[in-house]
C-alpha cells in the first residue's frame, strides 16, 4: 500500500495580500489630505508669519518657524554646525529636506510641504501596517489611526509620524517572529524619538512569563545595533550638538500640557516644586512602571504584547514633563490594538480635541497684544485633566481586561496574542502567584 502524498499547499499570491490593504491605505491618504487642509489657513493664508492668527487658525506647526529657530536657513548643518533638540532621526531628516529646499523659491514653504509629504507616507504606511498588526478580522480598526479627529488636527506639527511608522514596523516584524528586524525598526524609531524605548519594557515582562529569552536578546542586539549606527558617527564627529537632545530633554522644566505645569502654576506644595520635578517624574514612572511589571507576572492569564505597550506608553505620557498636542500621535495605534472598544476612545478623542483648541488659545494669553482674545489658566486645566482622566478611564479598561480575559473582545475564539509573536500560545514558565 502506498503512503498518501501530502498535496503541496497553495500560498496567496501578492496580490491577494496586499489588496486587503487598498482601502486602508486609501483612508491613510484621506486623512493625511485632511490633515494638510486644517493647515490652510498658515499654508496658503500666511497666519503662521503672524503670532496671533496662526493661534486663532488652529493652524500653528513647529516645522515652518523650525527653519530659521535651528539655523536651517542660515545651511547651518544639525549638530555639526547647530546643536538642535531633536534626535538624530530627526536630524537626519530635516538635514536632508534642508539641503532640497535651499534650493526653491520659498524654501521654508518648502521645506514645510517635504516634511508634510514625507509624514503623509508615514501616516500610510503606519495605518497599513496597524491593519496588518491587528490581523485579518480586526484590519479595519486601523481607521482610528486613519481618522482620528486628533489625528487630523496634529498630523503635522512635528515629526512623530516617522516614529510611529517605524515603532508599528517593530511590533509587525516582532508578531511575525522576526526579531533581529524588530530590534532594528525599533532602533530607529527610538534614534527618531524617544519614548518607543517603553516598548523594551512589555517585551522584558512577557519574555519573563514565557521564558522565550532568544527572541528577546535578539531584539534588543537588533535595537542597540541600529541605535549605534546612527548615532555613534554624529557623535564622535559632533558631541556637543548631538548631546543637547539629551540635555535639553534632563534640564527642560515643567511645560505645557503635563500634569506639573499645572501643579506648578497652581503652587501646590511639594508637587509644585520645580527643583523636585525630576525626581516626582522619575519616581511618578517607576511607581507606574512597577505596578504594571506586577500585573504583567500575577495575572492569571498572560497580557497581550499590546495592553502592556498601551499602559506604558500612557504612563509614559502622563508622568513626562512635557505633553505636547501632537502626542497623542504616539498612543492612538496603541490603544486601539490594546482594546478596540469605540466608546471609551471616543471620549478619548473628544479631550484631546479639546485640548488642542484650548493649548492655542491659552497661548494667546501669554502675549499682551492677544491676552484678550485666549482662555484662562483654569479653562485651559479642564483640558489638561480631561486628557490625564480620559486615558486613565482606558488605562483601567484594560487592566479589567487583563485580569478577566472573557472581557476582552480580542480574546474570542480560542486567539491568544495576535499580535504576540512567540508570545502567542506559549506557555508560561514563570507567574508569581499572589493568593
Amino acid at each position: 500500500m502506498k503512503s498518501a502524498q501530502t498535496m503541496p499547499v497553495a500560498l496567496p499570491s501578492l496580490g491577494a495580500r496586499v489588496t486587503p490593504y487598498i482601502p486602508l491605505a486609501l483612508f491613510g491618504a484621506l486623512g493625511a489630505v485632511l490633515s494638510f487642509l486644517w493647515k490652510w489657513p498658515c499654508r496658503f493664508g500666511g497666519a503662521w508669519n503672524d503670532g496671533t492668527l496662526q493661534f486663532t487658525n488652529f493652524c500653528y506647526t513647529d516645522i515652518y518657524p523650525l527653519w530659521w529657530n535651528e539655523k536651517l536657513s542660515e545651511g547651518k548643518i544639525p549638530y555639526f554646525d547647530y546643536p538642535v533638540e531633536y534626535p538624530v532621526g530627526i536630524g537626519g531628516i530635516m538635514e536632508i529636506f534642508r539641503r532640497i529646499a535651499s534650493s526653491m523659491a520659498d524654501p521654508a514653504v518648502a521645506f514645510y510641504d517635504l516634511t508634510v509629504i514625507l509624514m503623509a507616507l508615514c501616516l500610510i504606511v503606519g495605518v497599513v501596517l496597524m491593519a496588518a498588526l491587528a490581523g485579518p478580522t480586526r484590519r479595519w480598526d486601523a481607521l482610528w489611526y486613519a481618522l482620528a479627529p486628533s489625528l487630523i488636527l496634529t498630523a503635522y506639527i512635528n515629526w512623530d509620524l516617522a516614529a510611529g511608522a517605524l515603532a508599528l514596523a517593530a511590533m509587525l516584524a516582532w508578531s511575525k517572529q522576526r526579531q533581529w528586524l524588530a530590534g532594528v525598526m525599533l532602533g530607529l524609531a527610538i534614534a527618531t524619538k524617544f519614548y518607543p524605548v517603553m516598548f523594551l519594557g512589555p517585551l522584558f515582562l512577557l519574555t519573563a512569563r514565557t521564558g522565550k529569552w532568544k527572541p528577546f536578546l535578539q531584539t534588543v542586539g537588533g535595537v542597540a545595533a541600529s541605535w549605534l549606527v546612527v548615532n555613534v558617527p554624529v557623535m564622535l564627529a559632533a558631541f556637543p550638538g548631538w548631546r543637547k537632545f539629551y540635555v535639553f530633554s534632563q534640564e527642560r522644566r515643567a511645560d505645557w500640557g503635563s500634569i506639573w505645569y499645572f501643579f506648578g502654576n497652581k503652587q501646590w506644595p511639594f508637587l509644585g516644586d520645580p527643583a523636585r520635578l525630576d525626581m516626582l517624574g522619575i519616581v511618578s514612572l517607576g511607581a507606574c512602571c512597577l505596578a504594571i511589571a506586577v500585573l504583567a507576572v500575577t495575572a492569571k492569564t498572560r497580557p497581550r504584547l499590546m495592553q502592556l505597550c498601551f499602559l506604558t506608553l500612557a504612563a509614559f505620557m502622563i508622568t513626562n514633563k512635557v505633553w505636547s498636542p501632537q502626542y497623542v500621535l504616539w498612543l492612538i495605534p496603541f490603544a486601539v490594538l490594546a482594546r478596540p472598544n469605540w466608546k471609551p476612545i471616543a471620549l478619548w478623542q473628544i479631550a484631546e480635541c479639546w485640548y488642542f483648541f484650548a493649548i492655542w488659545l491659552y497661548l494667546l494669553t501669554q502675549r499682551p497684544e492677544s491676552a484678550a482674545l485666549g482662555i484662562t489658566d483654569d479653562t485651559y486645566f479642564t483640558a489638561v485633566w480631561g486628557r490625564v482622566i480620559t486615558i486613565l478611564i482606558m488605562m483601567g479598561f484594560v487592566v479589567r481586561d487583563i485580569l478577566r480575559p472573557d472581557k476582552d473582545v480580542l480574546r474570542q475564539d480560542g486567539i491568544d496574542d495576535r499580535s504576540g509573536g512567540v508570545f502567542d500560545g506559549a506557555p508560561d514558565k514563570f507567574r508569581l502567584a499572589l493568593s
